[in-house]
């Protein structure tokens, strides 16, 4: 098996114009590499550098498929098993910096296409499988690695309801990824001619199944989010087996719709069939033509809506109108407005009238107002002592103060005797 699996990585490195090792050449099947007899001994080293030079060129890329023997994760990461079929098996190596981008966990006893490269490890002089890719052959399988997958990205909340978006109402350019010459492109072209031509469409071609199919797709994702204007991104592809459609159910496809700025459609395969780029976009159309149906908005439909606006418009103004006339002329027909003048001079005697009662309680507050204070002054003059002294009565002061009582004088004080029209000073000459 080796011998064949060789011979046809020589055959296509020489059509794809890549080196084959010196030393190389067609002698029946297999080929068989020719060393040089004028050296008689080499050392193990030598040997293994030429055997290693030898198989690193002739498999510089090959994929194998077989079952998992021995399989198992080292503490550094790096994941080693064994490919076997019924007569052969070949070691192989996963380093830890590719052993995340797996979609599924592999499983001795599982059956995997494995993609890599031919290494010879030299302490060992044993050849070895150098995986750059592994992914599950057939359907059960690939069932695993979808629900897993599908569990993981759940887990990080990459189907939540809440961080899908709307799409735009009425988009004016819209990207697809998808195969140039497949069907699926032809028929979302001929239902956005049908329902909306005026909407721009750009298409990225990219693959959609078979290797590096995945990375094709989500590398147009990034290139429409990096090219800008774009309103709509629609991925997808027409029907076909769970591996023909097995590119959307990649990671790498996943966490490029998850990134991206622009809402995106998933439109892959028939009604039945679901992938895990349906859960992570923005919305899922079960059929390419579907999506196409879904995003832009039927001509027709808005032309007579339009019309059916226009005529509701119509009616909705004629009646304001109509509303406006018969109040104008309610208006004309008043007495108000056929006889202005005389309503200027009822308004003009009612004003003097107005004003009259204004004066006349005015006046009337005013005199109220003086009564009432003469009869406040009168009160206030019949309590002033002036008023008292003109009755006989007199004031008598010590050195400015009052005296109400006799016993308050003594012999020989000088005191002041006040009288309404005057004083006059004395001296107390007793007692008695």
């Amino acid at each position: 098996m080796l011998a064949k699996i060789y011979a046809n990585s020589v055959s296509n490195a020489k059509s794809r114009n890549l080196n084959v090792p010196p030393g190389v050449r067609k002698a029946g099947n297999p080929y068989i590499h020719k060393m040089n007899t004028t050296q008689s001994t080499y050392t193990v080293s030598e040997v293994t550098r030429r055997i290693k030079q030898m198989l690193e060129a002739g498999f510089s890329s090959v994929t194998v498929q077989g079952e998992l023997s021995n399989c198992r994760v080292h503490t550094s990461g790096h994941m080693y098993f064994t490919l076997k079929d019924e007569s052969s098996q070949i070691s192989g190596v996963m380093w830890r910096s590719r052993v995340p981008s797996l979609t599924f966990s592999p499983q001795d006893g599982m059956k995997v296409v494995v993609a890599g490269r031919v290494t010879v490890y030299e302490p060992r002089g044993a050849y070895q499988l150098d995986a750059a890719s592994m992914r599950p052959l057939g359907v059960g399988e690939l069932q695993i690695a979808f629900e897993k997958l599908k569990q993981k990205l759940a887990a990080e909340g990459l189907f939540d309801v809440s961080r899908k978006r709307p799409l735009p109402e009425f988009p004016g350019c819209i990207g697809i990824v998808t195969s140039a010459t497949g069907a699926a492109f032809h028929d979302m072209l001929t239902v956005f001619r049908r329902r909306f031509p005026a909407v721009a469409v750009i298409l990225r071609p990219a693959r959609v199944q078979g290797e590096g199919a995945a990375l094709d797709i989500s590398e147009g994702i990034d290139e429409f989010n990096r090219y800008g204007g774009i309103d709509l991104i629609i991925v997808g592809r027409g029907g076909g087996s769970l591996e023909d459609l097995w590119a959307f159910n990649e990671e790498v496809v996943a966490r490029a719709i998850a990134a991206s700025r622009i809402p995106v459609v998933s439109a892959v395969g028939h009604e039945v069939d679901f992938t895990i780029a349906d859960f992570v976009a923005d919305l899922r159309a079960p059929t390419p033509t579907a999506a196409a149906e879904l995003v832009v908005k039927d001509r027709r439909a808005l032309l007579e809506l339009l019309r059916n606006s226009v005529y509701t418009m119509r009616d909705s103004i004629g009646s304001m109108l109509g509303e406006r006339r018969s109040h104008i002329r309610a208006m004309v027909k008043s007495y108000a407005f056929n006889r202005p003048v005389d309503s200027f001079r009822q308004r003009s005697q009612r004003f003097d009238e107005l004003s009259r009662l204004l004066h006349t309680a005015t006046d009337h507050r005013l005199a109220l107002t003086k009564s009432y204070a003469d009869a406040l002054l009168q009160r206030i003059s019949s309590l002033n002592p002036r008023q008292v002294l003109r009755r006989g009565y007199a004031v008598v002061l010590r050195e400015g103060e009052y005296i109400g009582t006799r016993s308050a004088l003594r012999p020989h004080d000088r005191v002041e005797i006040e009288f309404h029209d005057g004083s006059v000073r004395s001296e107390i000459l007793n007692e008695e």
